[in-house]
């Protein structure tokens, strides 16, 4: 019988890919461009005034988020019901993986809250014509 390792004992694995660091050049045009997307064509689509008499949630601002490399499309939605846990909450609806030399995987939130990368190592023009076209970023 062969001899029990410790509890403690290391084991080698394979360990993931690290995500390259962004420049803060590229990180600056990215936010720049994103916010102009956001202020010009998604809240005019996507944020209304709130209806008369409000029974669901609904959105009121859009914004851009980063969290290390990767930069995050977000919804915020007010909740107007007298038995709503908060009046308001932030919802994920796209993201952009920083991927290196100015490229991005690009993917979108799915309704079972994993996140479904539907592009590889696009520029970020092609990024920002997917979020503005795409079906799979539309929000409700």
């Amino acid at each position: 019988m062969p001899p029990r390792k410790p509890p403690g004992a290391r084991r080698w694995g394979a360990s993931p890919p690290s995500t390259p660091k962004i420049p803060t050049s590229v990180k600056a045009a990215v936010t720049r461009q994103a916010q102009e997307l956001v202020d010009t064509v998604l809240t005019p689509r996507y944020v209304r005034e709130p209806p008369a008499d409000p029974q669901w949630n609904y959105i009121v601002a859009l914004s851009t988020r980063w969290y290390r490399s990767s930069l995050y499309f977000c919804a915020t939605y007010c909740c107007p019901g007298p038995n709503a846990l908060s009046p308001s909450f932030e919802e994920r609806f796209a993201r952009m993986a920083f991927a290196g030399d100015k490229r991005f995987h690009l993917a979108f939130m799915r309704y079972t809250g994993a996140w479904v990368v539907l592009y590889h190592d696009l520029p970020l023009e092609e990024c920002l014509t997917a979020i503005r076209d795409d079906p799979w970023f539309q929000i409700a």
